[in-house]
């Protein structure tokens, strides 16, 4: 019997003189040989070469010897999919047993993998988009799996777990990620200090300024009790405010795509040009095709979506079986799952010396989440009809604004060391903590 592995080699020996061709609606003829893999924060990382080649027949056999080496490069190659069987164990546990809580762990362990594969089918799709939609896929797909699961809790108007689970994820990526990346990467050198784009950096921290002044607002405006409407006022200005942040990310987005795209751009280190030759063998080329990217982000969309319905039913049960505050589930636990890939990519980067990426990866999915997931899921509660807000209460609310601070100080020099992740790191223990002794109140308290 011919196993996978087999399978593969086979492929790579039939495909030496066939390699991939990139035939992207999107993209203009005069930009198919130079494409750029787009994150929202660094849009000049990873730039991949493509040459166009003759087209060529395609065969069955050849067909079915893609289909293996798409379901292998996907699904098997990545360490990480040895967690994907716990997605169905959690399914089968939730019939069988019932016992929310091993269902919730089990959930939590299987969307992990999916949550990494979604962004790798994203970066793939890139390659073949061009700059501007590849920004936009990052801006949808991104943080898809934070999306998936809020929804799923809004229909069952669970809107403290959506509210906690997207400023867990803001919190996580700016203290545990970016912390993580400086420490390893102050580590690993030791012997400099490692240097980043300042320019950036401060307007992402100026956009997630921006983002707590739209969270603050309705907050002070419910606990003064100032609203001309008690209670309506309060969802109406949330939906303004969603609106007009919707339009400032989409203006962000052109500015740095489009209009300002050299002034965000790294500028080059004389004392680096001998390792430009490295620097270009570390190119990175797609793996699939681009109508395979597409059809595997349909497929995990689809199955984190399932999961993630189960994952949303278990949370309560979850709480009560473990004797956790669902607020610590919501803030702390939720949120390690969507950002596991970028935790991982973003100390791999800061490894490499490449901080650029690394905040590209933590603030900038930060920035994503704050300016375009929070405003999106009140605007889709507005048209389910539930009165989701961004009035989160005044203790996330002031976590959220201390944490901003914290980061925008530490981001304001341009400069990174394992000091400086080490506070980061500390400071996300301290949010922990202060979450897992934190009980919303009722509503008949306020």
């Amino acid at each position: 019997m011919v196993t996978i592995e087999d399978k593969v080699v086979d492929l790579h020996s039939e495909e030496d003189d066939t390699p991939l061709r990139s035939e992207s609606p999107f993209s203009s003829s005069h930009s198919q040989q130079h494409l750029r893999k787009i994150h929202v924060f660094d849009t000049s990382s990873h730039v991949a070469s493509l040459v166009d080649v003759p087209t060529y027949s395609i065969s069955p056999k050849r067909l079915r010897n893609r289909a293996l080496m798409s379901i292998y490069i996907v699904l098997i190659k990545a360490k990480i999919n040895v967690l994907l069987p716990f997605g169905p164990l959690a399914i089968l546990l939730h019939y069988v047993t019932g016992k929310h809580g091993w269902v919730f762990f089990f959930s939590l362990l299987g969307i992990t993998p999916l949550a990494e594969r979604l962004g790798y089918a994203t970066e793939q799709l890139a390659f073949y988009t061009g700059p501007t939609v590849g920004g936009l896929l990052n801006a949808t797909f991104g943080n898809a799996t934070e999306m998936i699961i809020s929804i799923y809790a809004l229909k069952q108007g669970m809107i403290r777990v959506v509210q906690q689970s997207l400023l867990g994820s803001i919190l996580s990526n700016m203290l545990l990620v970016l912390g993580c990346a400086f420490f390893t990467g102050g580590i690993v050198h030791y012997n400099k200090i490692q240097i980043f784009d300042k320019a950036a950096a401060v307007v992402n921290s100026g956009l997630l300024l921006m983002a707590v002044m739209g969270l603050m607002f309705p907050a002070v405006l419910h606990f003064t009790h100032t609203e001309v409407h008690f209670g309506k006022s309060e969802v109406s200005l949330s939906r303004f405010s969603s609106c007009i942040m919707l339009i400032a990310y989409a203006s962000y987005l052109f500015f740095q795509l489009k209009s300002q795209q050299n002034y965000y751009r790294p500028a080059p280190v004389e004392e680096e040009g001998d390792h430009k030759e490295e620097d270009s063998d570390e190119d990175e080329v797609p793996e699939i095709t681009q109508w395979e990217a597409i059809g595997w982000l349909a497929v995990l969309t689809l199955w984190v979506s399932v999961i993630s319905g189960y994952l949303v039913d278990a949370i309560q049960g979850a709480s009560d079986s473990w004797n956790m505050p669902v607020a610590f589930i919501s803030v702390i636990l939720l949120p390690i799952v969507g950002n596991a890939a970028e935790h991982a990519s973003a100390i791999m980067f800061a490894m490499k010396d490449k901080l650029d990426i690394t905040l590209g990866v933590a603030i900038g999915s930060s920035t994503q989440i704050s300016m375009f997931v929070i405003p999106f899921c009140v605007v889709v509660g507005w048209f389910m009809g539930k009165p989701m807000d961004l009035n989160f209460q005044l203790f996330e609310t002031a976590t959220l604004f201390i944490t901003v601070l914290v980061v925008a100080f530490m981001l304001q020099e341009g400069t990174a060391n394992y000091f400086k992740g080490l506070m980061l790191i500390l400071c996300y223990l301290i949010v922990a903590a202060s979450f897992f002794v934190h009980v919303d109140r009722p509503k008949s308290d306020d």
